[in-house]
């Protein structure tokens, strides 16, 4: 028997990539449903009957920012012989990210975040759980560093990592604050110059 009603005529990515621009400027819990709909040209009760609701939509969303835009910091960093080459590329490809003049500034995952108090808790363990996979990516690169030798037994890789990912994030609020590139780079670079005290085996495990 033939499916009833007319085929969804559109562009998934098209209108994916229209949700997750207005995502990335307004935040999850200032975007409407009627936001959404004149965004991405869809009529709401089609919204719903594609995505399912307005919550997975904004995690397909997030699939898509990380996939499109998070490859570009976070992808092939085995290319990288040494782990502080691969830091600083992370850091400086966050500037050129956050820095983009044909983007929202800053990281849609860092600022898209509900409000604490919010209901929203889903969206708000989405994101969370984006987050720390940065905090993971960076300790595998510094668990290979150990094993290759680059970073001395001693050093506290969870130290390295979570403080390198709260710069990243950090940069993230800067830049929708309206610092500018260089500014950035230059913090970037001050966070590159702390690697000879970072990896002394010294470190606490705070």
């Amino acid at each position: 028997m033939a499916a009833r009603g007319r085929p969804r005529q559109f562009d998934r990515i098209d209108a994916l990539d229209k949700a997750l621009a207005l995502f990335w400027e307004r935040g999850y819990e200032n975007t409407s449903m009627s936001d959404l709909s004149n965004a991405m040209e869809l009529r709401p009760p089609s919204i719903y009957a594609a995505f399912g609701s307005k919550e997975a939509l904004f995690e397909e969303v997030v699939e898509r920012y990380s996939e499109v835009y998070g490859g570009a910091i976070w992808g092939d960093l085995e290319r990288f012989k040494h782990p502080r080459d691969a830091t600083r590329h992370i850091l400086i490809a966050t500037v050129n990210a956050f820095c983009d003049e044909s983007t929202p500034k800053g990281c849609l995952i860092v600022l898209a975040a509900p409000q604490t108090e919010s209901s929203q808790s889903n969206v708000t363990q989405t994101l969370c759980t984006h987050r720390q996979k940065n905090v993971e990516t960076l300790k595998h690169l510094y668990e290979e560093g150990l094993r290759r030798g680059h970073i001395p037994r001693g050093a506290n890789i969870n130290v390295m990592a979570n403080y390198y990912a709260t710069v990243q994030h950090g940069m993230s609020i800067q830049a929708r604050d309206g610092m500018n590139r260089a500014a950035l780079t230059a913090v970037a670079e001050a966070a590159m110059a702390t690697w000879p005290t970072l990896i002394k085996t010294s470190m606490s495990s705070s």
